[in-house]
């Protein structure tokens, strides 16, 4: 009996591992997800040259000079110019903050009222529930960039109406992975245990529940940062996005790919190849940052 004290004792008062820093959790994962640190390699990429824009953009990228029409790449242009004499890689930068804007702002916005949606139905369930999974249903019999197309057809053309059409397309998808993980979360002991003790039901959403589905939600806001920047392309190439003269990388799409393709392909080359790796770069990071957080993924890949 003594025996079998002294060895619960030992297992109780063993050592846990020690919590990773930030600095460590970095090297961690550039160290076993390449992929993905080159993801991030490309994002912050974009985010140094939008924020630094006005310093490394070589020419105003608002202002054109029509004797210089469709200048081929050259030492002075390096992509070239526009039908307007503009330089293409000064706006391709510029439109990099609109991008990043867009991204951002619309996977931040859409995923977090979807997650919170999705909470308070698992939370609250009944009528709640059904009525809010009712809601889900109706935005997700249509398909994501159709709803976002006829959302900005009814608020006009502008960034900011961008964002709204985007990011409500985004809450479906966001409230019914963040409630599934809730409803796992619901049915915990400790979270019963808080419920027995007294606490509020804000105390335990905000406290016990939101915490521990942190990590759906990064998953989907990393997932979706590609998509929003894709979608803001379509819906500024379709023009009810940006309006000119704003250098928005969809905009210089729907300005020049179809009228002067064989003429001057670099003034859609270069912003084509700009949305990609956009994309591509938060795809890579979204994909690699999901088999991180995953417990079943873990130690996969």
């Amino acid at each position: 009996m003594a025996t079998n004290i002294e060895l619960a004792h030992a297992t109780a008062s063993a050592s846990l591992a020690p919590k990773l820093t930030v600095v460590e959790a970095v090297v961690k994962f550039v160290r076993t997800k390449p992929l993905g640190a080159g993801g991030a390699a490309i994002i912050l990429g974009m985010l140094f040259v939008a924020v630094v824009a006005r310093a490394l953009a070589p020419y105003d990228p608002y202002v054109g000079d029509y004797s210089l029409q469709f200048a081929r790449p050259s030492a002075d242009h390096w992509f070239g110019t526009d039908e307007f004499g503009r330089d293409v890689m000064s706006r391709i930068m510029y439109g990099a903050r609109i991008a990043l804007f867009v991204g951002f702002a619309a996977s931040f916005s859409g995923c977090t009222v979807g997650g919170l949606l999705g909470v308070i139905s698992a939370y609250w369930g009944g009528r709640v529930d059904l009525f809010l999974e009712r809601m889900m249903d109706i935005l997700l019999a249509f398909p994501q960039l159709i709803l976002a197309l006829a959302i900005a057809s009814i608020l006009g053309p502008s960034v900011q109406n961008v964002v709204i059409a985007i990011s409500i397309p985004v809450v479906p998808r966001v409230a019914r992975v963040v409630r599934s993980a809730a409803l796992s979360v619901k049915e915990n002991v400790y979270v019963e245990a808080v419920q027995a003790l007294g606490a509020s039901r804000r105390r335990v959403i905000f406290q016990h529940i939101i915490p521990n589905v942190m990590a759906p939600y990064i998953i989907m806001l990393t997932a979706q940062l590609g998509a929003a920047i894709l979608a803001e392309a379509a819906l500024s190439y379709l023009g009810l996005g940006a309006a000119e003269p704003t250098p928005s990388w969809g905009l210089m799409l729907s300005g020049s790919a179809l009228s002067y393709a064989e003429k001057a392909p670099w003034i859609a080359l270069f912003p084509g190849i700009a949305i990609s790796l956009g994309v591509f770069g938060f795809n890579l990071f979204g994909d690699s940052l999901r088999d991180a957080l995953d417990p079943k993924l873990k130690g996969k890949g």
